[in-house]
Formats: structure tokens, C-alpha cells, sequence
């Protein structure tokens, strides 16, 4: 992304959420006074829209400066490329009959729009200027002449949402429409995965646990109650995040079984990482049977697990060696799983990796590991 670094051009953006929608502003990699919150109001067509042109107003208002374009994400499959939001939105019911959001915004606002699935721009900005760069020039770095090319985002929040990149180059399919959220669910295959992993099912799951469905909590509060710090069933909140974990991790194996790459994940269920990345990480590392009753790993790759303040390696899996790291980004958590880099162990005795902040490229920390078998792959992160 060093080629925006300097770009003078200010683009006004949205994170179109189904609950939220968060507006802002971008000057080359920064962002420009401080982004306003508004409720989405999907299930009002004309509300929603007078949000919309509301928060950016609100944004150009702020910053007292002319924008040269619109840019955003939005949720779900879409006709993006002519700007024109309609068809299964879960989370946007009201744009379910087609909605020319595009033209709209342009004609009020006369300047460019562009609009795309917010899966898909989150796994794009990773590839640009996030994790995919930032891994190779570690590579790079250690010396290592490794490099990755593919990678999958996945956003956890009101839905579940997933982007891919290709050798470089964002998927957008042929019809703009590279889903995740209508893939089965692990336990019940006859309802969409998403119901098992976005916020509805963290509130559902710990209502049927804690045998009080309308106890009326959001996901922020049921992580408090499972680290003690709020009223609540703590069993039943931990159960929640353990089994969004569980589903979310049957339909990221498929795709990462599919497209070989890093793994992303974002969105603000992540800050409950600690209680569905155990059972996330247990699912990628199940096993499979043939019918000659050979056993085999259901993920052909080696990833490193990072932990808290440091990473140590775990059990070397026969083709699984799974792992997850975590980063702040823009006040934003994200978390990835990095496959390995083939080639022989080339660690010394301890060998320090820094863990950099990804907005200030800032040492956070450093991590220390320890000589590693020489059967095992070189080490990323």
C-alpha cells in the first residue's frame, strides 16, 4: 500500500454494518478526525439512506475539506460493480428488492462512488497493506526467499463474511459473489453456517445454556460475564463463544482446504478470541477417514498457534500445525493463522521475532523461541 502513503486525494468511507454504520475519512494511509457512529436502520429503506447521506455529510463537515470519492463496504452479495445493492441481505432487509446506492450517492454528492463487499475489502486491505506484507518482508528479512501470494479474510460480527485474494489480485467472482454465510452449518446442515457464528448465535446459545433466552445481553456483555465481570451464567457465556468457534471453524477448514494461503480474521467478535479460538483451532485440526480406514488431516499445512505473550510450538501434527496471532490495527483486533514456509528449519537456538503494531509499524514485543526440531518447516510468526 506505499503507493497511497502520499496519495493527497481524501476518500470519504463507510463500514456498513447491519446494526451500525461507522463513517469516516482517508488521507493516503490515514484517517482523517474521528469516525461518527450512526444505527444502520436496515429494516427502513428510506432511513437507512437518509443515514448514509447524513454520516458522510457529518464526516465532510468535520473535516472541512472537498472529497474526491466514496469508497465502502457493505455486507453481503451485490451487483458492485454498478453500485447497486440488492438480492439475500440477512442484514440489510430492506435493500432485499434492489437498491441503486451507487448512482444515488453520486447523484448528491457529485463524485465517484465505489462500493464492495465488505468481506472482500477487508481481505484486500490485508493483501495491500496488513499481513500479507508485512509476513513477506519478515521473510524477507530472516532471509528467507519464501513468499505468499493468497490469503482469506473472514469478518465476524452481525453476519459472517469472507474475502479472498489470489495471487495477488481481489476475487470478486463473476457475479460478485464470494459467500460464506450460506454454507451449512456444522451440526445442523440444513441452516446456514451464519447462524451458528454471527452475534445472533452467541445471544441464542447462551440463552438456551443458561436456560434464559430473553436475557436481553449483546456479545460485549457475555464476554464480560465470561471473565467475571459482569452478573451471568459464566459457564453458558463461555459455552457461546466455544461453539460460534466450533461452526466458524468447519467453514473456514473448507475454504482454506480450497485455497491454499494466510488467514485473517477480523471484526469485533474477535475480541473474545480467547474463548472461540481453542475450539476454532481444534476443529481445523480434525481428521478424516478414508474408506480403506486410513486416517488422514483434514488441513494439509503446518500453522504456528501464538499465545498470549509468546508463541511455543505444540504437538507437530503429521500435515496440521495449527495456530492463531493476534494484532491491533486502527483500534481493531484481527487474528491470523499462518500457514508455513516450506523449506528446512533454519532457527537457531533463540532466535528473536518482534511482534510490530500494523497502523505505526511500532515494536510492540519481542518474542524468543526455542531451537525447533529440524523435521519441522521454517518458522513465519
Amino acid at each position: 500500500m506505499n503507493k497511497y502513503r502520499n496519495d493527497s486525494r481524501i476518500v470519504l468511507t463507510l463500514d456498513a454494518g447491519g446494526t451500525n454504520m461507522v463513517f469516516g475519512a482517508m488521507l493516503g494511509e490515514d484517517y482523517l478526525g474521528t469516525p461518527i457512529t450512526l444505527p444502520a436502520n436496515a429494516d427502513n429503506l428510506d432511513l437507512c439512506l437518509r443515514t448514509i447521506v447524513l454520516g458522510f455529510e457529518m464526516v465532510v463537515n468535520q473535516i472541512k475539506a472537498t472529497p474526491a470519492a466514496i469508497s465502502f463496504a457493505f455486507p453481503g452479495p451485490a451487483d458492485y460493480p454498478h453500485g447497486i445493492i440488492g438480492g439475500y441481505l440477512p442484514n440489510f432487509p430492506s435493500f432485499r428488492d434492489g437498491v441503486a446506492l451507487g448512482p444515488y450517492l453520486e447523484r448528491h454528492f457529485h463524485i465517484p462512488v465505489f462500493i464492495n463487499n465488505d468481506g472482500d475489502l477487508f481481505a484486500y486491505g490485508e493483501a495491500l497493506g496488513g499481513v500479507l506484507p508485512e509476513i513477506n518482508e519478515r521473510l524477507s528479512a530472516a532471509g528467507s526467499s519464501k513468499r505468499y501470494h493468497n490469503l482469506i479474510g473472514y469478518t465476524l460480527g452481525t453476519g459472517f463474511g469472507i474475502g479472498t485474494v489470489i495471487g495477488g489480485r481481489l476475487n470478486r467472482g463473476d457475479n460478485s459473489c464470494v459467500e460464506t454465510f450460506c454454507l451449512p452449518h456444522k451440526r445442523r446442515s440444513d441452516v446456514i453456517v451464519e447462524d451458528g457464528v454471527a452475534i445472533r448465535a452467541v445471544k441464542r446459545v447462551y440463552g438456551e445454556v443458561s436456560g434464559n433466552p430473553a436475557h436481553g445481553l449483546e456479545p460485549k456483555d457475555i464476554f464480560e460475564v465470561a471473565e467475571g465481570l459482569r452478573p451471568g451464567d459464566v459457564d453458558a457465556a463461555r459455552k457461546a463463544f466455544a461453539t460460534m468457534g466450533e461452526i466458524a471453524g468447519e467453514a473456514i477448514l473448507t475454504a482454506a482446504t480450497l485455497i491454499d494461503g494466510l488467514i485473517v480474521i477480523g471484526g469485533g467478535m474477535t475480541a473474545a478470541a480467547r474463548y472461540f479460538m481453542p475450539t476454532l483451532l481444534e476443529t481445523l485440526r480434525g481428521q478424516i477417514h478414508t474408506m480403506a480406514g486410513e486416517t488422514l488431516n483434514r488441513l494439509h499445512k503446518y500453522i504456528w498457534h501464538r499465545r498470549g505473550g509468546g508463541v511455543r510450538p505444540r504437538k507437530a501434527y503429521r500435515h496440521c500445525h495449527l495456530a492463531h496471532g493476534s494484532i491491533q490495527s486502527h483500534g481493531r483486533r484481527r487474528l491470523h493463522l499462518c500457514p508455513d514456509a516450506t523449506g528446512p528449519a533454519k532457527l537457531g537456538r533463540r532466535d528473536v521475532y518482534q511482534l510490530f503494531n500494523a497502523s505505526s509499524m511500532t515494536v510492540r514485543q519481542s518474542i524468543v523461541l526455542p531451537r525447533l526440531p529440524k523435521s519441522l518447516p521454517q518458522l513465519l510468526f
